[in-house]
């Protein structure tokens, strides 16, 4: 049988109604691969694949009657933060280890009945917390470019099953970055969409009730591939409404792609920040892919004024965020962190301040970020007036090394041969989570020493397919997905 390992959930659709190959034969090949690769790289933290070759078969019946989709038949798998019904759900909490969804995520319901193969659920940092994905249930998960660095966190699990070849498609989810630093780091695709446009429920806390999202705040759950147009084909899947919630009266109606040529974007390129130092490598692949989009006849700009206050945003994602995160902490945690904030000098503006004032956000205190939210929202709107997408890192560095020392505030982060705190790199994720608004991740190059590059491509709110064509014209003209040495 022809190696499928690295085909995109689109070619496995053609060979599979080409008759070239089966469902059960996909699944199977899928199912050795995982065993023969994953004890190496830890991605998989559970597998299904008994209901996997069942669900293959179903999907081989239904194409014998005559029936065709998008995922019928793919094998794919999903982030362990997602539920699906009968596998556990941790988060990464060993007090959650035993924690069995009762019911399938909004997003699997839908994937299940496009007739998507789930082979399993992939690995997690505790709490989600982490651009590394360990865990003290499952270990740690490896990067399968260099086993001894990170594949990013926290949807890391995925990004490496599919660099290493473990299914076609994935789904994770992203509030700092958790779906583009992985896909940076490994290689990958990745779409973070517009906040509110793909269903959260399901996505829940382990031991709490799914509840359908009206509106949302910052999180979002997205698709992860092995190419763009496989993304662009997830999110017409996955975006509309949920029915226990906005989709009693709502169905999504999004704009076309911008454009379909790609000289015709107008494109904003971002090298920099100005609390948060960007690598001379990563840097270096921003200017290569900038003066490559050049000749190509894209108009390229390195800066406007239009472009909203970056330490401005930065500053009041940190509240923002780490007020969401911390809504659950234990009464102890948080009476410390109250200790903490109190003590802060007021004129300290740095990020691991905002973070400590975020963690005790008064009601008041939050409307007033919220409030930078929205104008910023406003400003980016006016921004693409002018531009269609703005081309900017997703980290500061390549994948980096294993680095599971505690406390993670404590961490920091080599950039150019300088220590800086490990946690301000949740800033770049911050550009486009604040506003809400969608970031496509594209591999975008290599570092000298052959790891992976990524950038983000970020596009007007509720206009995803913008990025997402970009992505797919990049990808045919320049840069594609490419096999990590070892796996192919």
């Amino acid at each position: 049988m022809t190696d499928y390992a690295y085909s995109t959930a689109a070619e496995l659709v053609t060979a599979m109604e080409n008759g070239d190959v089966s469902a059960v034969e996909l699944t199977t090949a899928a199912i050795t691969r995982i065993e023969r690769h994953d004890g190496d790289i830890n991605a998989i933290c559970v597998r299904d694949f008994d209901r996997a070759l069942a669900a293959a078969g179903t999907a081989d019946t239904a194409r014998s009657r005559g029936e065709a989709g998008p995922v019928l038949g793919v094998p794919m798998t999903i982030k362990d933060s997602i539920d699906i019904a009968g596998l556990p759900t941790t988060w990464g909490f060993p007090p959650f280890k035993d924690n069995v969804a009762a019911d399938d995520a909004v997003v699997v319901s839908r994937l299940k009945a496009g007739g998507a193969v789930i082979l399993g659920k992939t690995t997690v940092p505790l709490a989600l917390g982490d651009f590394q994905s360990f865990n003290a249930i499952h270990g740690a998960t490896n990067n399968p470019w260099d086993l001894t660095r990170t594949p990013g966190g926290s949807s890391g699990g995925s990004a490496a099953a599919l660099a290493a070849g473990f299914g076609a498609l994935s789904m994770g989810s992203d509030i700092g970055g958790s779906l583009r630093v992985p896909a940076h780091f490994s290689g990958v695709y990745a779409h973070k969409p517009s906040i509110g446009l793909v269903p959260l429920r399901g996505h829940t806390f382990p031991g709490t009730r799914p509840l359908p999202e009206i509106g949302g705040d910052l999180g979002v759950v997205g698709p992860m591939a092995r190419s763009a147009t496989d993304l662009a084909m997830m999110l017409r899947l996955l975006a509309d409404p949920d029915e226990a919630g906005l989709g009693l009266g709502y169905r999504s109606a999004l704009r076309p792609a911008r454009h379909d040529d790609l000289g015709a974007f107008r494109v904003l390129v971002l090298d920099g920040h100005p609390l948060v130092p960007v690598s001379s490598e990563v840097r270096a692949a921003i200017d290569e892919l900038a003066t490559r989009l050049e000749k190509a006849g894209v108009t390229v700009r390195r800066q406007s004024p239009r472009l909203p206050d970056l330490a401005e945003n930065a500053r009041s994602y940190m509240r923002l965020l780490q007020s969401s995160l911390a809504a659950g902490f234990p009464p102890e945690v948080y009476a410390a962190a109250q200790t903490t904030a109190a003590a802060l000098d007021p004129s300290d503006t740095s990020l691991a301040a905002e973070r400590a004032r975020g963690v005790v956000l008064s009601h008041r205190d939050w409307v007033a970020a919220d409030t930078v939210r929205a104008v910023q929202r406003a400003q980016w709107a006016d921004l693409f007036t002018e531009f269609d997408i703005v081309i900017a890192p997703v980290s500061s560095t390549v994948a980096f090394p294993h680095d599971h020392s505690e406390p993670v505030r404590r961490r920091t982060i080599l950039i150019d041969g300088e220590k800086h705190d490990y946690l301000d790199q949740t800033a770049w994720g911050g550009v486009a989570t604040a506003p809400g608004l969608p970031s496509t991740a594209v591999p975008a190059g290599q570092s000298a020493q052959g790891l992976p590059i990524g950038v983000q491509l970020i596009g007007p709110f509720l206009e995803d397919h913008t990025p997402i064509r970009f992505a797919e014209l990049l990808e045919r003209e320049f840069h594609a997905f490419t096999p990590p040495p070892g796996f192919v």
